[in-house]
């Protein structure tokens, strides 16, 4: 074992051991590409804590029934998500509090609907990003209502098909509030201190919406 500045780093053996599996399962997990190829140098192949908390994801999920095929899909989409400097970076939310989960967490939270295609979608959405081996869901408030509609009943996938329908129509009616604003000279100081305002007209109309609605069903 040895110690790169703040970084440990492990040889095979070492990191089997630390990991609880065996040499042979390393290598298998190698193979199938569920860990990103080790440091080399010469002849040795140095692993770091990275790799030594991949393997610990791995095995969490496999103990929560996800399939190896399973979680080989959903290390790609890690691997390949949206860096969360990306997520939140200039844009980062003035109102929702970002969440920062271990992949078995997010597996927690949404069980079997924790699928690749979910993850993508979801990534796509602008709702997760990748920060190393954890995952950034960017509102608290958005992330415990997809988890309760999933408890519901309702598939993830009709929950995030749902929240593209509402993010189109919540972009146009922020450029209604931002035009009205603009158009009498208002500040961007303004904007912002009457921003609570336009989300109680818009409470206030979906709630009178889903009472016609309602009704409509009795």
């Amino acid at each position: 074992m040895a110690d790169v500045g703040e970084r440990r780093e492990y040889r095979m053996e070492e990191l089997a051991e630390a990991a609880g599996i065996t040499v042979r399962t390393l290598r298998f997990y190698r193979e199938r590409k569920l860990i990103r190829p080790p440091r080399r140098e010469g002849r040795i192949a140095w692993y770091d804590d990275a790799h030594l908390a991949r393997l610990r994801t791995i095995s969490a999920l496999l103990e929560r029934g996800h399939t190896l095929s399973g979680i080989a899909e959903l290390a790609e989409a890690f691997d390949h998500g949206r860096d969360v400097g990306d997520l939140l970076g200039l844009d980062a939310p003035t109102e929702e509090t970002p969440v920062r989960l271990t992949p078995e967490a997010l597996a927690d939270v949404f069980g079997t609907e924790a699928t690749p295609e979910n993850l993508t979608t979801a990534l796509d959405l602008g709702y997760l990003g990748v920060d190393g081996d954890d995952i950034v869901h960017i509102s608290r408030r958005l992330l415990e209502v997809s988890a309760t509609l999933v408890r519901e009943g309702i598939p993830l996938a009709d929950v995030l098909t749902a929240a593209r329908r509402v993010r189109d129509h919540t972009e146009a009616l922020a450029d209604v509030f931002t035009d009205m604003v603009a158009a009498h000279a208002r500040s961007p100081e303004d904007a912002e201190r009457l921003r609570p305002l336009a989300k109680s007209v818009v409470e206030a109309e979906l709630s009178l919406a889903l009472d016609r609605r309602l009704r409509k069903q009795e």
